[in-house]
């Protein structure tokens, strides 16, 4: 109990410097003009106004306080951006100066964050690895080259959508997506599937879990970033259970790789002969000795590419059904649309992909409603101006998508799934058009872009051209819980359970 009392104490007089040294600043220095916000409690700012889901909190600030906000999250400042206008000037004009992010401290799990190719700073490290990824993975030539083996995983789906099917039995929607998005990332990466449709395994529940975890965690309100001096004691465990769950996934990772190494270096010929990521990689760092590339950093980005890869793609998906099957009309549209451009024998294809028109409208609407991530994440590594106020040094920078895609001045019946708002349109996804930037902008946009791209649309158009979907339990299609979960994605707060049809 004595030490308890220490404890108090000595973290009651780092509070009390802090502010001492906070008032002393604002005394001897003048105030910079920066955007206008919600006035800060002492200590804690302003995190009481985030809310259980802050997307859509600070989206209400901002029609009180403009586009361009100041927020004080703990000890840290923060601006918050809600207008495409303003997000252009960010990301185009400010780039460079806001390239950085601020880093969240489950990330700073075994020291990922130095490596990440999401979190670590720019520098020739992060060069080289989104250099690696565009040639080896996320290419033209290497994602036309790919394409048989995500035409296979989706006919598996395909299959045993089927056989559920023929049974009348419900799936989760989400899972079943997850799984293929999985084992398509899987054999691209390591020839391997990671996981089975319907099975119960413990491996691949753990897997799912786990990636699951990570990022429902990173979406938490953590005590240890609001206020960085506390980092030390992990208030809430979030970095404990991130070193737990990054160490898993390294562990998987670390196993497949020393297994292809011992491989590549077995004198028996009949060895079998990979041709994937990981072999490329392996070649690269075997045939270039002075490459900065080691078998950690391979690790960790093997870390990203599952955490961030699979779950955004999965919730865009998700929401992408649930839209439709919430409105039956655009569901009947879009399946006729496939009907004429198939046939009624034909299979989807990548190559079809720029045919629909409709389904293509259907996924920017989905994005602009429900973007993968809510939030933006950068931070300044100068003084910036920008709109007339100035953004002082380390400052961190969110840029609210969800606001963004909600924002009347830019979108008719913004809270509405009007697909057809974009069959007119040029707007694209590509990161040029500030209104619909699911994938970020400049810099630090979204490498995988390409490869989301051709996932999304053709495992949707595969959904929609051979089933007919039935709701569960009788509930009508204006009954459908619509309602969300807050995380690092924003994912339907219940699983989409569906009955499929099968029609071809």
């Amino acid at each position: 109990m004595e030490c308890y009392n220490i404890f108090e104490v000595m973290m009651l007089l780092i509070i009390i410097l802090k502010l001492v040294l906070l008032i002393f600043n604002r005394v001897s220095k003048p105030t910079k003009k920066m955007p206008p916000g919600p006035y800060p409690y002492p200590i804690i700012g302003n995190i009481l106004e985030l809310g259980q889901k802050p997307h859509q909190s600070l989206f209400n600030l901002s029609k009180i306080y403009g586009p361009l906000m100041t927020l004080k999250l703990g000890s840290l400042n923060a601006i918050v951006i809600s207008s495409p206008e303003i997000a252009k000037e960010a990301l185009t004009k400010h780039d460079l100066a806001f390239s950085n992010r601020e880093v969240p401290d489950i990330t700073r799990a075994l020291d990922h964050h130095k490596v990440s190719l999401v979190w670590s700073p720019i520098c020739d490290h992060w060069r080289t690895l989104r250099k690696l990824c565009a040639t080896n993975i996320f290419s033209p030539q290497k994602l036309e080259s790919t394409s048989t083996l995500r035409h296979k995983k989706v006919q598996e789906l395909v299959d045993f959508l089927r056989t559920c099917s023929s049974r009348s039995e419900a799936i989760d929607i989400g899972e079943v997506v997850f799984t293929t998005i999985m084992n398509s990332l899987s054999n691209t990466l390591f020839s391997m599937d990671f996981a089975q449709y319907g099975s119960r395994d413990d491996g691949f529940q753990n897997f799912k879990g786990t990636v699951e975890s990570i990022m429902v965690d990173s979406g938490k309100a953590n005590v240890a970033d609001l206020f960085p001096l506390l980092r030390f004691l992990d208030p809430q465990g979030i970095r404990k259970r991130g070193d737990e769950v990054t160490q898993k996934l390294l562990k998987v990772f670390g196993d497949i790789f020393d297994e292809r190494m011992l491989l590549k270096t077995s004198s028996n010929k009949n060895v079998e002969v990979y041709d994937d990521v990981l072999d490329s990689f392996i070649n690269i760092i075997k045939e270039n000795s002075s490459t900065e590339l080691s078998r950690h950093d391979l690790l960790h980005l093997f870390v990203d590419l599952f955490v961030a890869g699979i779950e955004t793609t999965t919730s865009t998906i998700e929401w992408a059904m649930t839209e439709l099957v919430h409105n039956p009309k655009k569901m009947a549209r879009v399946k006729e649309e496939l009907l004429q451009v198939l046939g009624k024998d034909g299979k989807p294809h990548e190559s079809n992909i720029s045919e629909f028109h409709y389904l293509n409208a259907i996924v920017k609407e989905t994005f602009r409603l429900h973007p993968p991530v809510p939030f933006l994440h950068h931070k300044s590594k100068s003084m910036v101006e920008i709109c007339g106020f100035k953004i002082p040094k380390d400052t961190q920078v969110l840029i609210n998508l969800w606001a963004i895609g909600r924002n009347s001045s830019t979108w008719s019946d913004p809270n509405s799934f009007v697909p057809e708002r974009f069959l007119e349109s040029k707007m694209d996804v590509k990161g040029f058009d500030f209104g619909l930037i699911p994938f970020g902008a400049g810099r630090r946009m979204c490498p995988a872009l390409p490869l989301a791209h051709r996932t999304v649309h053709f495992i949707l158009a595969s959904l929609l051209h051979y089933f007919d979907w039935k709701i569960v339990n009788g509930m009508k299609p204006q009954e459908l819980d619509m309602s969300e979960r807050y995380g690092l994605t924003i994912r339907k707060a219940q699983p989409l359970n569906l009955i499929p049809i099968h029609v071809n």
